[in-house]
């Protein structure tokens, strides 16, 4: 693969540490968070509840005085086993992997553009477990075209957007929701890089399978080096 395809300049970032989330908190007030299967303290919590999610989240930021939770790319997490929306009946089969980086923060808090792009596609994905209000956009770097997701935003989010519409990087382009309109989640911001978007619009899947890791790996970025994370 040469050094102009779109995975190399994205995986290779060299740039500065970028935004996509309210750039007045320094990200040395953010903090990983681990929501793997290995975590145990997600066993102390019904993962079922949103409500919990929020308290433990909450605590969470509180105890290490930090503003921001982040983490979770190709994370397997036991979380989606709440929802028929990512079960199977084949292990293999059963998407529980995450393939873009969650940003863990309170609802409202500003949403901002990683690049330079175009929307290229907006929706509200309503299944229980799913993004909720989801904006896709469209970038042209080095005359190398990806897409950027950003899921379970508040319903004003996509209200007055249009496909097409331009947005600059570091734009404010929408702000998070909570738990009633994102897909029931504590409030958060999934961020996900994507280089080809299969035809889909305002939707890309965010949690994959083990049968399709291979694919997803090598369609997505992980957004973690070019937030400086």
């Amino acid at each position: 693969m040469n050094s102009t395809t779109p995975s190399s300049f994205l995986s290779q970032w060299t740039g500065p540490a970028l935004n996509v989330i309210d750039a007045s908190i320094p990200k040395s007030d953010y903090i990983a968070i681990d929501l793997s299967k290995a975590n145990q303290d997600l066993n102390t919590f019904d993962v079922a509840s949103s409500s919990a999610w929020e308290i433990y989240m909450t605590n969470y930021l509180k105890a290490h005085n930090k503003q921001v939770a982040f983490g979770g790319y190709l994370e397997t997490r036991n979380l989606y086993n709440r929802s028929a929306y990512f079960s199977a009946q084949a292990e293999t089969e059963q998407r529980n992997i995450h393939i873009g980086l969650d940003l863990w923060c309170p609802a409202n808090t500003a949403v901002l553009s990683c690049f330079d792009g175009t929307i290229h596609s907006f929706n509200n994905n309503t299944n229980f477990g799913d993004y909720g209000p989801t904006i896709i956009v469209k970038h042209t770097i080095n005359n190398e075209t990806f897409y950027t997701l950003y899921g379970h935003l508040n319903e004003a989010s996509i209200a007055n957007l249009k496909v097409g519409g331009t947005v600059a990087q570091g734009e404010t382009i929408a702000h998070l929701g909570d738990a009633s309109v994102n897909g029931d989640y504590a409030p958060h911001l999934h961020f996900q890089i994507i280089l080809d978007i299969q035809d889909k619009t305002g939707d890309y899947p965010g949690v994959c399978c083990l049968n399709t890791l291979a694919f997803y790996k090598s369609n997505t970025v992980d957004p973690g080096p070019i937030l400086g994370l």
